[in-house]
């Protein structure tokens, strides 16, 4: 988890759009934004934002999987290995 640092009111947002573009974009560390001293938001770099919700969609793939496992579904990696050794020699 990046260090709080980054801490700024609305208004600076509203004032200081450009800068904290710029800022996000040099260093990438997240903007969480307050309103009325309590914290309301968190601006982050497109880049940042896209490997989050990348990461995240991996692991739900991921959670997904080891779910049909629990629960029976599935092939072992032996079984697995074979069918595609199948698949590439139909296809010679």
């Amino acid at each position: 988890m990046p260090s709080v640092t980054n801490i700024k009111s609305i208004s600076y947002l509203k004032s200081h759009a450009a800068q904290i573009a710029d800022d996000l974009g040099m260093n990438g560390n997240p903007f969480f934004i307050t309103q009325n001293g309590e914290a309301s938001m968190v601006v982050e770099g497109l880049k940042q934002y896209q490997e989050k919700e990348s990461l995240i969609a991996a692991l739900k793939i991921m959670a997904l999987g080891e779910k049909d496992r629990l629960q029976g579904k599935g092939i072992s990696a032996a079984d697995s290995r074979a069918q595609l050794l199948a698949a590439r020699q139909s296809r010679k």
